[in-house]
C-alpha cells in the first residue's frame, strides 16, 4: 500500500520530539475544533508542514527560475538536444 504524502508527514511528525510552544489562534477555530474533536496541536503542525513545503518550493523556483527560463528558451529554438534518439 502506497502512503500519501500527507500520510508520510503525519508519521515523521509523529516520531519526532515535541516542543512546547505558544500561539495565538482565531477563538472560533479554536471552539470548532474543540467540539470537533481535532487534535489542534496536530493540526497545526501539518499546517506548518505544508507552508513549509510550500515556501520551500517556491524558494526554490525563484532561485532556479532563471535556469529554468533559459533551458526553455533552448529548447524552443533548439528542440530537445536528444530528441533523434527517442523512440515514441
Amino acid at each position: 500500500m502506497r502512503m500519501n504524502h500527507a500520510h508520510k508527514m503525519e508519521r515523521t511528525m509523529t516520531s519526532l520530539a515535541r516542543k512546547p510552544t505558544n500561539i495565538s489562534l482565531n477563538a472560533g477555530l479554536i471552539e470548532e475544533a474543540k467540539a470537533l474533536d481535532i487534535n489542534i496541536s496536530r493540526a497545526c503542525e501539518r499546517g506548518l508542514a505544508e507552508q513549509i513545503s510550500e515556501t520551500k518550493a517556491a524558494r526554490w523556483l525563484a532561485e532556479n527560475g532563471d535556469a529554468i527560463a533559459s533551458s526553455n528558451d533552448f529548447v524552443e529554438q533548439n528542440g530537445l538536444p536528444l530528441a533523434r534518439y527517442r523512440q515514441f
